[in-house]
């Protein structure tokens, strides 16, 4: 699913002088997170430019204009505020172009103006486009903080992800999101977050609905967190055998092109899941800290084979 923002959002955040527009103007579509530091476009150059993204003049692009006759720059700055590009920021209080003004007045296009060094302000507007514009998707399950690692439980409906969640808020662990997870790619990370609708809502068959930061306290919940395993809880099968020493395997799940790693564990009368998800989530973080309990096990095993051969020799 795709995002739009607005122009009034980026001004709702950052704060910026606006120096041209009315509130219409600020109604104007961002769709594009890339930033667009005009160069060939200056030379009346528009062959591939991007017109939806943000413009960005730093000293580097107003030193240019001054060099450049105002009929060149007239061709310039009619085609940076057509309709498609959003808006226009000026960094370091620089003072706007009277051309551009002039133009941006007529069309009532929004200018705005910052205090920040021209490269600060290209990393966090893009920092925030592609955060807010990022693509995502929702998926059913269990989202949770554990022992600092933003955890995907999932399950056939009626399986007690809920429960199981209840039973990790009252160890202490942080609730994203239970039923409904928007998880989106931003920065090369997954990261996960709840619906508005959703926040701090927990479903408990036969209870209902509950409240856990009202029944828990504040630091019971979270607005978000970025993913890094996903544990998928499946009925216990008397056929089937399941692992039981060490192996190889290692198994994934892909979302938006990341790889995260995924466990999944029988579900059967008598088992904690609460505790077995806190072991696998503490093994994982001694996995990434280059500790593997099984490779251990492993070693072990081996040294253990060298040693009854050394003494049969």
């Amino acid at each position: 699913m795709d995002k739009v923002l607005l122009v009034k959002d980026v001004l709702k955040y950052f704060k910026y002088r606006q120096i041209c527009g009315d509130e219409e103007s600020l109604n104007r579509k961002i769709e594009v997170a890339d930033i667009n530091r005009p160069g060939l476009e200056l030379t009346g150059y528009f062959e591939y430019s991007q017109p939806r993204r943000v413009v960005l003049l730093g000293g580097k692009e107003l030193s240019y204009i001054n060099t450049i006759p105002e009929e060149k720059q007239r061709e310039g700055f009619e085609y940076l505020t057509n309709d498609p590009t959003p808006m226009i920021l000026i960094s370091e209080d620089h003072e706007c172009p009277p051309v551009l003004f002039e133009i941006a007045k007529k069309k009532n296009f929004p200018i705005f103006v910052s205090y920040a060094p021209t490269r600060s302000l290209m990393i966090e507007v893009a920092s925030f486009l592609e955060e807010n514009l990022a693509v995502f998707d929702s998926v059913h399950g269990v989202l949770m903080n554990i022992f600092g690692v933003g955890v995907l439980i999932r399950a056939q409906s009626g399986m007690g992800k809920s429960e199981i969640a209840l039973e990790l808020i009252k160890k202490g662990h942080i609730l994203i999101a239970d039923d409904r997870v928007d998880l989106a790619r931003i920065h090369n990370k997954i990261v996960g977050e709840c619906p508005d609708l959703l926040k701090d809502m927990l479903e408990i068959r036969g209870l209902g609905i509950i409240n856990v930061t009202q029944m828990f306290g504040i630091t019971a919940s979270a607005p978000r967190c970025e993913l890094k395993l996903v544990i998928d809880l499946e009925r216990w099968d008397f056929d089937k055998e399941y692992r039981r020493a060490a192996n190889d395997d290692v198994f994934f799940e892909t979302i938006f092109g990341i790889d995260i790693p995924k466990i999944v564990f029988p579900v059967r009368e008598g088992r904690s899941m609460a505790e077995l998800i806190e072991a696998a989530v503490t093994n994982y973080i001694l996995k990434e800290r280059g500790i593997d309990c099984s490779k251990e096990f492993d070693d072990r095993v081996y040294n253990y084979i060298v040693a009854q051969n050394r003494k049969e020799e």
